[in-house]
């Protein structure tokens, strides 16, 4: 993931704020009228798409659905008005999130590495969606009106080329770009990070959060790297100083006690990607071991441990780890698809079917428990109701590109060979591989060629690749 530094540090400089006023810019700003909200969230769409082509993912359904609810749950309560947000969840140990315009919101899997609590985490989460509400990079090209729409686009080019590994040649289209040499001399503004912090915290406190997490992360962060060569890509961005932290504690402590400092899920979710990130699962087993040595009432040690012994292959020993935790939360989400994978990898598919089904019937749109019944129906081989239930969780997740890579799997399966091109041809538009888009709506339109309704709707499709595909080769002039 070194590849992905250069990316993400120079997107911290494209975010960083360059104007400071103690009131919230007001909604019709005069940043519109240079770049238009829905300009950013076009540029931003585009811009995903080649960053989700070129970056390793992390596609654990349990992780999407936490970080989705959680930055919804602080985008409620902050100054954000276009919510049309969208995720990329990045394959690295290290410490970073960023918004990029338009709405892009991308959390690194290291990022629950370092935050002891969810209440940290949201902290660093509420910090960017600060610097997304405040819109301070369209703000930034109003305070430098020689920074045009092409100027931004070559931006965004060098950031991808970086990103795609052209070293010196991304960093160096970077470094040739006006715009890229003002927002690196202003990337370290104490006001920027100040005015972040400050509207950060406001809208932690209004989200049910203990906003004491964002000075204590601080703190401890400083603490940890203050004598690091090489310090997490977080702390490249947001230096952490005595002045800072004691800032943001001054804030904090204005503010009435109380808030969610921590949640049994979050501690779940850490355990998970720590055993991501774990060099075998036997280390993993030996440290949440140690840690329930410790303290026996630890639970998401010991869901740890089941889940480390899953991956050891030590089944009994797993399904005796989990019994305790089910015992005593039988309707808890992780707990049951942990037993979930315990009885797919014994091959006792029904009994998995059977779990998933009652946690169903009690929480009918949890995403990670619909992705459960989908794997499990085409396990047992049943692709035509595996596409049913396909077709019912794109209605809520249109932009995910590991549903769409299923469900051109799963039409596969069925036979359904025009929508096989149809969602493959979704797939590759949403990680940048436009070429092969279109060629695959190519494909669907030729077998769909007696059917002139659905023959014109693929055409008309294609049509709109097209024109991103367009956008994105204007950004990589």
């Amino acid at each position: 993931m070194n590849l992905l530094r250069p990316t993400l540090l120079t997107l911290a400089c494209l975010l960083a704020p360059f104007s400071l006023a103690d009131d919230l810019p007001s909604l019709g700003d005069s940043s519109s009228s240079i770049v238009s909200p829905e300009q950013e969230h076009q540029l931003g769409r585009a811009w995903l798409s080649l960053l989700r082509g070129q970056v390793d993912q992390l596609h654990d359904p349990l992780l999407k659905d936490f970080v989705e609810t959680s930055v919804y749950r602080l985008a409620e309560s902050s100054q954000v008005q276009d919510r049309r947000l969208e995720f990329v969840y990045i394959n690295s140990p290290q410490l970073n999130a960023f918004a990029a315009p338009g709405g892009i919101v991308g959390v690194n899997g290291g990022i629950f590495l370092y935050a002891q609590s969810e209440a940290e985490y949201a902290s660093v989460l509420a910090h960017e969606l600060a610097h997304l509400s405040q819109r301070h990079f369209a703000r930034g090209i109003e305070a430098q009106q020689r920074m045009q729409i092409p100027i931004m686009a070559a931006m965004l080019a060098g950031i991808i080329a970086a990103a795609a590994g052209a070293g010196d040649a991304g960093m160096a289209a970077i470094a040739s770009t006006q715009a890229a040499a003002i927002q690196e001399q202003r990337r370290f503004s104490r006001q920027n990070e100040q005015e972040a912090d400050r509207i950060g915290l406001l809208n932690l406190e209004k989200a049910g959060y203990d906003p004491r997490a964002m000075p204590s992360m601080f703190e401890r962060l400083m603490r940890q790297y203050r004598y690091d060569a090489k310090p997490p890509e977080f702390l490249l961005t947001h230096p952490v100083t005595e002045s800072r932290i004691a800032d943001t504690r001054n804030r904090a402590e204005q503010f009435r006690s109380g808030g969610t400092e921590d949640s049994l899920s979050y501690e779940l979710l850490r355990a998970r990607i720590m055993l991501t990130y774990e060099e075998t699962p036997g280390v993993s087993a030996k440290r949440f071991r140690a840690m329930l040595d410790e303290d026996p009432k630890n639970d998401s040690a010991r869901y740890g441990l089941a889940l480390a012994l899953v991956k050891s292959g030590r089944l009994n020993d797993a399904r005796d780890t989990l019994k305790e935790l089910l015992d005593k939360a039988p309707n808890n989400v992780y707990y049951n698809l942990a037993q979930v994978d315990i009885d797919v990898t014994a091959n006792r598919l029904d009994d998995a079917q059977q779990r998933v089904q009652r946690l169903l019937g009690q929480f009918p749109n949890v995403y990670p428990l619909q992705q459960s019944r989908i794997d499990l129906l085409l396990k047992q081989g049943r692709p035509a109701e595996a596409e049913k239930a396909l077709d019912a969780l794109l209605k809520t997740r249109p932009h995910d590109p590991d549903v769409w890579y299923q469900v051109a799997e799963t039409r596969g399966q069925s036979g359904n060979i025009i929508g096989l091109h149809q969602a493959r041809a979704e797939y590759f538009a949403l990680v940048g591989d436009f070429d092969q888009a279109v060629e695959q709506l190519g494909f669907a339109k030729r077998r769909a060629a007696n059917n002139f309704q659905l023959a014109s709707r693929i055409d008309a499709r294609q049509k709109e690749i097209l024109e991103q595909q367009k956008l994105v080769k204007q950004m990589l002039r």
